[in-house]
């Protein structure tokens, strides 16, 4: 019968991993995304951020977060008749390529959120953003080569391949820039 304490040993693991998931990223990547950020707020463009599933909680998270706390104006697809119709439409591997199409301007940013990095809507998103020569950044994990990684101006990739760490890595990262942004007043 396993006791208390190595029990606990699975939690130690657990952050003990995470933190070194968060730390592993090189920190010119964070100023870059900072930089970009910023650039997109004085060209009076707007963040626009896209993922599925938790990525797309994560998405609306940093998008209020930017727009409430940091004053920079950043929206999310993720209203439920916009994706549904737009998925009906277009086919859900391009309804975010649709939405970017409809809403994005010159001035804008693309982040894009995919924990594997082989979503295709998000595949297809970055490729759009390109086509419009708006800056992409991406955020994935999983194989070092996934195909988000390819295409962003600034890709941040996790080496894992457990969604709950990619995930929560993608999150504190993108958070640390929204921390990072209001501390130095963007």
């Amino acid at each position: 019968m396993e006791t208390k304490m190595s029990k606990s040993t699975f939690f130690n693991s657990y952050y003990e991993l995470l933190n070194k998931k968060v730390c592993s990223i090189n920190k010119e990547f964070l100023l870059d995304s900072a930089s970009k950020i910023i650039e997109t707020k004085y060209n009076s463009g707007k963040v626009i951020v896209i993922g599925n599933g938790g990525s797309a909680a994560i998405a609306s998270h940093i998008s209020i977060d930017l727009t409430k706390a940091a004053n920079i104006r950043s929206i999310n697809f993720n209203e439920a008749a916009l994706l549904t119709c737009f998925s009906n439409d277009y086919g859900y591997e391009n309804w975010a390529e649709k939405a970017i199409e409809f809403y994005a301007d010159k001035d804008d940013l693309l982040i894009l959120i995919s924990s594997s990095g082989q979503s295709k809507n998000i595949i297809n998103s970055a490729i759009k953003g390109k086509q419009m020569n708006i800056p992409v950044i991406t955020l994935s994990g999983f194989m070092h080569d996934n195909p988000l990684r390819g295409l962003g101006d600034i890709n941040l990739w996790v080496d894992s391949t457990d969604y709950n760490i990619v995930e929560t890595t993608h999150q504190v990262w993108l958070l640390s820039i929204v921390d990072y942004l209001i501390e130095h007043k963007s």
